[in-house]
């Protein structure tokens, strides 16, 4: 039999780690693994998988542990993790990634032009302009903030789209949007502040959270459309909370003659990585624990869809809580709709039930 030589085992190790280093594909990685128990060993206990995802997800540098049920050996462990993470990045289908909004900075008239509105796509509800709208101001430069609580507490967020609304009910028809628009990721300081209804009290929760990655400002068009924003490249958020921070105001309204921003409806596009990932946060300890379930990522890419978004992978719950009171307009939307799609109910387990479409 014809003998062959590992041409690694012949380099110093330094040089080896630096040749796998140049990796930058997960899958490229793992496959190194496998030539042999000595590629296999310097890619596990030099932690190669682990300072590729971290060059891919910078905002990552702030996870100290990673925590793996069936796994004891801490250099494996992470190995498993962070490869699977990085594998995530294409192989989990995209989906819509906000689950709640936790608050405004300001809002004009509550409830009825609550940020609660932005998550509902129709136009109207109940015969009422659906929407978020701001307090007036004398300056064009004041900001606004809306806060959203995103669907787990591991995302990848690949773009977020913005509707800003317009008047119909006004005298030529004004859309309020802003002049740009910045978008923060992060966490909040302290878990115990979010009990608190930030949107019942109208007040603003800037100051609640820590934003580990910001965005280029993205310049928006005065039009009445979703405007879609795509990041540079996607963006892990850890901890699961989207700030929009919409800087500069173009329109006044001509009852006050004050600047006022309003939007009708905001997506965050991305891929959702819980159960297979999530992130638990230690206040005491200062600590960020990386969870991972190698069982549960298992089942998300084997249900995947090679990344392209369907409505089927809308959230069971509905984007609004739809009350009794809405379902003639909820009726009416479902039966304008000429594209033959099957809608059905669906019941959760709590005792009120929620009615929610699914196309």
């Amino acid at each position: 039999m014809e003998r062959r030589i590992d041409f690694l085992e012949w380099l110093e190790l330094d040089m080896a780690i630096k040749i796998l280093t140049c990796l930058d594909d997960s899958a490229d990685l793992i496959r190194a693994s496998a030539v042999s128990r000595y590629w296999q060993n310097i890619v596990v206990s030099n932690g190669l998988s682990k300072q590729l995802c971290m060059r891919t997800f910078p905002q990552l540098a702030c996870i100290t542990r990673v925590v793996e049920p069936s796994h004891d050996n801490s250099a494996e462990r992470e190995h498993r993790a962070y490869a699977s993470l990085l594998r995530a990045l294409t192989a989990f289908p995209l989906t819509y990634c906000i689950a709640d909004p936790v608050s405004a900075s300001s809002t004009d008239h509550y409830p009825q032009e609550s940020i609660m509105n932005t998550l509902d796509p129709r136009d109207t509800i109940r015969n009422r302009g659906s929407y978020w709208s701001s307090k007036g101001s004398n300056d064009p430069e004041t900001p606004e903030t809306l806060i959203y609580n995103l669907t787990a507490s591991l995302c990848i967020i690949t773009e977020i789209n913005l509707h800003p609304f317009q008047a119909l009910f006004q005298s030529e028809f004004p859309i309020y949007s802003s002049r740009f628009v910045r978008f923060r990721m992060g966490h909040p300081k302290s878990s115990k502040e979010l009990s608190y209804d930030f949107m019942e009290a109208q007040e603003c929760a800037d100051d609640k959270f820590i934003w580990t990655y910001t965005s280029q400002m993205f310049p928006v068009v005065q039009a009445n459309h979703l405007q879609r924003f795509k990041l540079p490249e996607p963006i892990i958020c850890i901890g699961g909370y989207l700030q929009i921070e919409l800087l500069g105001r173009v329109q006044k309204q001509a009852a006050d003659d004050k600047y006022y921003v309003c939007v009708a409806y905001v997506q965050a596009i991305g891929r959702q990585l819980s159960p297979a990932f999530s992130v638990e946060f230690s206040e005491r300890l200062n600590d960020v624990t990386l969870k991972y379930d190698a069982g549960e990522f298992g089942l998300a890419v084997s249900s995947g869809d090679n990344g392209s978004l369907s409505t089927s992978l809308l959230p069971v719950q509905a984007p609004r809580q739809l009350a009794w009171g809405n379902l003639q307009d909820f009726m009416h939307m479902i039966q304008a709709q000429g594209d033959g799609g099957a809608y059905e109910w669906v019941d959760d387990d709590d005792e009120e039930f929620d009615p929610v479409f699914i196309i």
